[in-house]
Order: C-alpha cells, then sequence, then structure tokens
C-alpha cells in the first residue's frame, strides 16, 4: 500500500485543511483576547511587584512564611503584589497582600494538576496561554522577587532576566530570595557562563540576591528614588515592543 492510498481523498482533505485553518483563526482571536482584557484590567495597578515561586511549597515550609511576611511589607509600603494565583508561594504572595493596604493580583493560568485558584485575590484574572501570562508579569512590574521554585519559576526568571539583557524590557530590580537555594545556580552561572564567555560578567549584575524581607522592600525605593516609579519614554517604547 502506498502512502497516497492511506490519505483520505483531496476534497476531504481540502476541507480538513479549512476547518483547520478556521480553528486557528479562531484560536489566534483567543489569544489575543487575553492580551486586550488583562491589558485593561492592569493598567491601575501601579507600582507593583511580581513574585514568583513553587506551586508545591507546603503553607508550614519557611519559604511559605517567608513569601507571606514579603508580600505583607511591599503591600503596606504601597506595591501591588502580582502572583500566579495558585497554591504554595504564589498564595504566600497573594495572601501577604491581600492582607496589606495594596491590591493582591492574581494572573491563573489553566492547568491540569497544581493551578487551583488561591482565595486571596483582589484582581483575578485567568489565562489558557503561558506566553500571555508571562508578558502581563513583566509588563506591570517594577521589579521581580523570586523564590525557589521548580521549572516555571526558573523559566520566568531566565526570561525576565534574557529580556533585560537584550534590551527589549526595561532594567528593573531582579531579586533571588533564599540563599540556600540560589547559591549554587548563581555558582553555576558564574562558572560555566561567564568563564565561558557565554554571557558578560556584567549579566550577573542583573540580579541580587537578599534574604530579608525589609531590605528587599528597601532595594526596590532605592532603585527608584532618583527617577520615580514611572515609566520613562524610551522604556514605554519598550513595554510596548515586548
Amino acid at each position: 500500500m502506498s502512502l497516497s492510498d492511506k490519505l483520505p481523498p483531496s476534497s476531504d482533505r481540502y476541507e480538513m485543511m479549512q476547518r483547520f485553518r478556521a480553528r486557528e483563526a479562531w484560536h489566534v482571536m483567543k489569544i489575543l483576547s487575553e492580551f486586550v482584557e488583562s491589558a485593561e484590567e492592569l493598567q491601575g495597578i501601579t507600582p507593583a511587584v511580581s513574585i514568583f515561586g513553587s506551586a508545591r511549597t507546603a503553607r508550614d515550609q519557611r519559604y511559605y512564611k517567608l513569601t507571606e511576611e514579603v508580600a505583607r511589607l511591599l503591600s503596606d509600603a504601597g506595591f501591588s503584589v502580582i502572583s500566579g494565583g495558585g497554591p504554595g508561594i504564589m498564595e504566600a504572595a497573594n495572601k501577604g497582600a491581600f492582607y496589606g493596604r495594596s491590591p493582591s493580583v492574581a494572573l491563573n493560568i489553566v492547568l491540569p494538576h497544581e493551578q487551583t485558584p488561591n482565595p486571596y485575590q483582589d484582581l483575578s484574572l485567568k489565562f489558557n496561554h503561558f506566553f500571555s501570562r508571562k508578558v502581563m508579569f513583566v509588563k506591570y512590574a517594577i521589579a521581580y522577587v523570586v523564590m525557589p521554585g521548580g521549572f516555571g519559576t526558573l523559566d520566568e526568571m531566565f526570561e525576565a532576566l534574557t529580556l533585560v539583557q537584550t534590551g527589549k524590557s526595561r532594567k528593573i530590580p531582579i531579586i533571588l530570595c533564599g540563599s540556600e537555594f540560589w547559591q549554587g545556580l548563581l555558582d553555576w552561572i558564574r562558572a560555566q557562563l561567564v568563564d565561558g564567555g557565554m554571557i558578560a560578567a556584567a549579566d550577573l549584575d542583573l540580579v541580587q540576591l537578599i534574604d530579608e524581607p525589609q531590605a528587599i522592600v528597601d532595594t526596590i525605593f532605592k532603585y527608584y528614588e532618583t527617577r520615580g516609579f514611572e515609566a520613562l519614554p524610551e522604556e514605554n517604547e519598550q513595554l510596548l515592543n515586548l
């Protein structure tokens, strides 16, 4: 039996292709609607800080409690807190902000497991696509605080670093919290990426390692004390072209 014998008749193949193209066009429209709806909702939350971390961190673990403290301090200092809306570190970030002075913002993602929305959300958005969700984490945050986490956390952290390194996004504080967790990765980056000539030594300056919650808040304020939180004109251009 030849390959042509296994394929549907040409008329059926044409109809199948047309149906696929129609579905694909509709899918693109759904993606566009995620960008439009979320941008409209998030325009009024600035200044905001995005907090990333593991969905699997239990409530009695140290990093959960540390995240809750960081988020509460940020919220009381006037920063909206953006997190992923799920359990673990995301819940701790939303919870700390929820009981603070400023909004707790959740960018929920539809997943087959792990992503059950937590109850500490003043503003709750739902995404079906990781990439549109990640744009919103970047576009509306004036700083990132990255707690220990897995593949998703590392993905978000390295995407933020890449966008800043390449000039596709404005430079903002990117703070890693949890020396015991992050130090080995930073040592590897220095030994393999910097010494191997794959990134510049100055690229390591894009990230800071800070464990003390109040020091995280102070670092963010210090970064913006001479320029304010509003994006500069050239930074607005960068954000428009993310």
